[in-house]
């Protein structure tokens, strides 16, 4: 089986990582800290490390950085998962040591695409939805739909208010 180190800050990301993961047959440990990320690499030994851009007190760069710098750590592939409204540069975070970078909202598919074909270039992959109910289940949709909406809210918030302060000054 599969291990996965998913860091983000938002538990809600964090649930629906975890069910689709879970969902075929990988085993995820989670994490909400950067800090907590780096002291749980040596404990957890994963084969995959996936973290949101910015989380609380090390972000996604400095634990690539730091991950690709250390001989036991540096083979492990890294995904850097980024809201809408981060800013960064795509080459900068290749830079760092990200492998592969998804822009949130991002598919169950899309996510669980990049995973195997990491996982299989590391050596480390058993093929997704070998597993027991490695198909896609129901629950595993619906969290990748929560996922797509949940990353989307901000900017359709932002979208609607500005149509409508538009709206009313146009009266």
């Amino acid at each position: 089986m599969s291990r996965i180190l998913l860091a983000d800050d938002s538990p809600q990301a964090l649930r629906l990582g975890e069910q689709i993961l879970a969902g075929q047959g990988i085993e995820v440990v989670s994490v909400t800290d950067g800090a907590i990320a780096l002291r749980r690499l040596n404990d957890v030994s994963p084969d995959l490390f996936i973290t949101d851009v910015y989380l609380p007190t090390k972000n996604g760069f400095e634990l690539a950085r730091y991950m690709k710098a250390q001989p036991e750590y540096r083979d492990i592939p890294i995904v850097f998962a980024a809201a809408p409204a981060d800013v960064f540069e795509e080459q900068d975070a290749r830079n760092a040591g990200a492998d592969v970078i998804l822009r949130k909202p991002f598919e169950a598919s899309t996510l669980l695409g990049a995973v195997q074909e990491l996982l299989e270039k590391s050596g480390s992959a058993k093929k997704i939805g070998d597993a027991p109910g490695g198909n896609l289940d129901r629950n595993s949709i619906r969290a990748a739909v929560t996922l797509a909406l949940d990353s989307a809210m901000p900017a359709m918030i932002e979208e609607l208010t500005e149509r409508v302060v538009l709206a009313l000054s146009h009266r």
